[in-house]
C-alpha cells in the first residue's frame, strides 16, 4: 500500500535506539509506517504519494515545546511589543505611537517590558503613562508575565482603583500617599488580566492560527499549553472543526480544578491533537520581578526573599485532591525555597501520586540548593525547563542570586541524577524557537558568544540530550512516549528538516540553523522553499 508522504535522500535522526540514523521515512494515515535506506522505503511511493527529497539534509522528529502560552503568544503578535525597550521613555513612546492610530477609549495592550534593562533597574509608574496616553486604558505586561503596568484610565475601567487593598504586598504604592503606582504583581496582576479579558474580548481562534503558523516555521509540531478555560474552549472549537494543526497538551489552571473533578476529567484524556494535561499550580513568582521564593534574601535586598505562594499544608492538600481524581500536578517553582517546598510536597504525596500512575512536573526549576538536585529523581518529578531562560537571564541571576547561581538551570546535574528533562520556551516570555533553545542548552551562551566559555559550562548538554528533551522528554512528560518523540513505526508522522546537521556542526553554529520544512501528521505545514 502506498504511503501518503515519503522523505528520502536525507540524514534522519530518529531518536529511536534500534535505528538511530536512516535515510528515508514513510508516513501514511498520519503515522510512520517505515524507515530505513532509500531502497527500503521507495517501494511505498505510489502515484499519489508526496515525495520529499531532503537533498542530503538532516531531519529530526517534530519538536514539542513543553511550556508555552500559545494563545498569549498569538495575541502578542497583534499587540504593542515592548521587548528590548531600553528605558521607560522608550516603552511609553511605543505605546504613544499606537495610541495615535487607536480611537479614544479603546484598549491598548502590550507586553515585554523588562525593568532589568533600564538604568537604574526599577519598576515604572503610571504618572508618565497617564500623561502620554490620557484617553486610552493601557495594560502592559512585563516580560516575565508576573507584573502588570496600568495607567489610571485602565485601573478605573477594570474597577481596581478602589479595590487594590485586597492584595497587600502585591500592589506597589507611593510611599507618602499610599496611592497605587500602577504596578501590580503576581495574583493582583492575574486578577487584572482576568478582568481585562472580560472588558476587551480577543480573537482567540485567530491568535491560535497565527501562533501555529509561527510555530511551524520554527519546527514546533506540538506544545504543552499553560493557559486556562477560555483558551481550551478556543482549542476545542478548532479541534471540532478539524482545523487544529498543532498538537496541544492543555494544562488545567487551579481555579478550574473543582470543575474538572466534577466533570471527571483526568490527565491524559483526549486524542493525539488535543489532550487534557496536568494541573498548573504556582509556588512562587519570578526572578525578573524579584518575587521568586528564596531561602536567603536577594543580593542587595536584605528584606526581600520573594513571594511564597501555596505555603504550608495548602500545596500538598491540593496535590492530593487532584491526584485522587487522576490529575497530575505541574508546579511552577523558580526560587530555591519554592523548589524545596515543592519537593517536600511531592515527597509527602508520593504514594498517592504513584498509585494514580501520574507523573508530577516542576515547571522552570530555575534555582536549586545543591542538596535538592537529586531529589527530583527521588520523588519522580520531571524537570520542565526552558534553556533560553539561562542565557537570557544570566546577568540578572548573577546580580540577584550571586554565588547561588552554581545551582541555577542545572540541566547536567539533574540529568546525571536520573531526572527526565522536558524542554520548552515559556513563550511569549522568550522566543518559541527550539533551535535557539538547543543552542542555549549546548553552549550556555547567547548568540553573540557571551559569556565566553559559557555560563557555568559544566551544566551544558550534548546536542543529542538537548534534542531528546524537546522530543522524547516532552512526550514522556505528557504520557505520550508511545505516540510521539521518535520516528519509529506507529509514531506520529511529525518531521523537521534542517538547513544544517546540528549533530555535526560546531555548537556555536547551531543558532544559525534554519528550519527548511516542517511535517505534521504526514502533511507539509511549512516549507521555506515554497
Amino acid at each position: 500500500m502506498a504511503a501518503d508522504l515519503v522523505a528520502v535522500n536525507g540524514t534522519i535522526y530518529t531518536m529511536e535506539p534500534a535505528r538511530p540514523v536512516v535515510r528515508a521515512v514513510a508516513i501514511s494515515g498520519g503515522r510512520v509506517v517505515a524507515r530505513g535506506d532509500d531502497a527500503e522505503v521507495r517501494p511505498l511511493i505510489g502515484q499519489r504519494t508526496e515525495v520529499l527529497d531532503l537533498r542530503g539534509r538532516a531531519a529530526i522528529p517534530g519538536l514539542t515545546d513543553a511550556h508555552v502560552h500559545l494563545v498569549s503568544y498569538g495575541l502578542s503578535l497583534q499587540r504593542v511589543d515592548l521587548t528590548g525597550a531600553g528605558s521607560v521613555d522608550e516603552a511609553i513612546e511605543r505605546v504613544r505611537r499606537r495610541a495615535e492610530r487607536t480611537p479614544p477609549g479603546q484598549w491598548i495592550i502590550g507586553r515585554g517590558w523588562d525593568r532589568n534593562l533600564w538604568s537604574p533597574p526599577r519598576f515604572p509608574d503610571r504618572t508618565a503613562l497617564d500623561a502620554a496616553v490620557p484617553s486610552h486604558p493601557v495594560a502592559l505586561g512585563a516580560k516575565d508575565g508576573h507584573a502588570l503596568w496600568l495607567n489610571l484610565v485602565a485601573l478605573k475601567a477594570l474597577g481596581l482603583d478602589d479595590a487594590l487593598g485586597r492584595w497587600p504586598g502585591q500592589v506597589l504604592r507611593e510611599e507618602d500617599e499610599g496611592e497605587p503606582t500602577g504596578i501590580l504583581l503576581e495574583d493582583a496582576a492575574q486578577e487584572a488580566w482576568r478582568r481585562l479579558d472580560e472588558a476587551a474580548p480577543a480573537d482567540l481562534r485567530g491568535a491560535i492560527v497565527e501562533a501555529t503558523r509561527a510555530a511551524h516555521r520554527l519546527g514546533v509540531t506540538g506544545v504543552h499549553d499553560c493557559e486556562g478555560g477560555r483558551e481550551l474552549a478556543a482549542f476545542l472549537g478548532l479541534w471540532h472543526d478539524g482545523a487544529l494543526e498543532l498538537r496541544i497538551y492543555m494544562m488545567i489552571p487551579r481555579e478550574s480544578l473543582d470543575a474538572a473533578i466534577r466533570l471527571g476529567l483526568r490527565t491524559g484524556f483526549g486524542d493525539e491533537w488535543l489532550r487534557i494535561g496536568h494541573l498548573k499550580l504556582f509556588a512562587d513568582g519570578a526572578l525578573g520581578s524579584h518575587t521568586a521564593d528564596m531561602l536567603e534574601p536577594y543580593e542587595g535586598e536584605p528584606a526581600n526573599r520573594g513571594i511564597a505562594l501555596l505555603e504550608g499544608e495548602e500545596l500538598p492538600a491540593i496535590v492530593r485532591e487532584a491526584a485522587r481524581a487522576g490529575i497530575a500536578p505541574a508546579i511552577h517553582a523558580i526560587g530555591d525555597r519554592a523548589n524545596r517546598r515543592v519537593l517536600d510536597a511531592l515527597a509527602e504525596c508520593r504514594a498517592i501520586v504513584d498509585k494514580a500512575g501520574l507523573r508530577p512536573r516542576i515547571e522552570h526549576v530555575q534555582l536549586l540548593a545543591h542538596g535538592d538536585i537529586p531529589r527530583l529523581a527521588q520523588v519522580g518529578a520531571i524537570a520542565s525547563m526552558q534553556p533560553i531562560h539561562a542565557t537570557s537571564d544570566w546577568p540578572m541571576a548573577e546580580a540577584y542570586w550571586g554565588r547561588r547561581c552554581a545551582g541555577a538551570y542545572a540541566w547536567r546535574s539533574l540529568l546525571d541524577a536520573g531526572t527526565v528533562l522536558a524542554f520548552g520556551s515559556d513563550c511569549p516570555v522568550e522566543t518559541i524557537d527550539p533551535i535557539a533553545g538547543i543552542h542555549a542548552a549546548v553552549t550556555r551562551q547567547r548568540p553573540d558568544g557571551s559569556p565566553p566559555g559559557g555560563w557555568y559550562a559544566a551544566q551544558c548538554l550534548t546536542v543529542q540530550e538537548a534534542v531528546r528533551a524537546y522530543t522524547q522528554g516532552a512526550a514522556y512528560a505528557a504520557g505520550e512516549e508511545r505516540l510521539k518523540g521518535s520516528l519509529a513505526p506507529g509514531m506520529v508522522g511529525d518531521l523537521v528538516v534542517l538547513s544544517e546537521d546540528i549533530f555535526r556542526i560546531a555548537p556555536e553554529a547551531i543558532v544559525r540553523t534554519q528550519v527548511v520544512t516542517t511535517v505534521c501528521g504526514g502533511r507539509i505545514v511549512y516549507s521555506a522553499e515554497g
